[in-house]
């Protein structure tokens, strides 16, 4: 019988109708989907809100990355009420602060810059997760290219 293969979750901002909410979702998407699949599990913000079950026992089990789109930390701290451990916490606007090429703009779908604001915060949240799971990171290309 094999151990279970521990996961990071990650919880991103759901602030519909922002532009660093939308930038929040497509890094967690790219990082789930992407960047580090086979070690990360992507739980709703929405279902943390609504006291879902399975999303409540993810964040119980696993520690998360939260992907914060404003100062009301609404990702960090529902998963601390959920009796989540946060390992690492990112607000979209402090990566911005650090990519300013990547100017993000629009909601519901985002504009080359905003894609890659997105790119390479899921880039940091990727090597984040292999440093909370003690791993060596896996080749990836950089955030300047993208």
């Amino acid at each position: 019988m094999t151990e279970a293969r521990k996961r990071i979750v990650i919880v991103p901002c759901s602030g519909i109708g922002k532009t660093y909410g939308t930038v929040s979702r497509e890094a967690a998407y790219e990082v789930t989907e992407d960047v580090r699949p086979d070690d990360t599990q992507l739980v709703a913000l929405s279902l943390l809100v609504l006291g879902d079950e399975d999303a409540r026992a993810a964040v119980a089990a696993c520690p998360a990355v939260t992907i914060d789109g404003c100062k009301l930390a609404c990702a960090t701290k529902m998963v601390k009420e959920s009796g989540g451990t946060v390992a690492r916490e990112y607000a979209v606007l402090d990566v911005y602060r650090r990519y300013k090429q990547f100017k993000p703009q629009g909601i519901a779908e985002l504009n080359e810059g905003g894609h890659q604001l997105a790119h390479a915060l899921a880039l940091e949240i990727g090597a984040a997760v292999d440093e909370t799971l003690g791993q060596d990171a896996p080749a990836t290309e950089g955030a300047a290219d993208a």
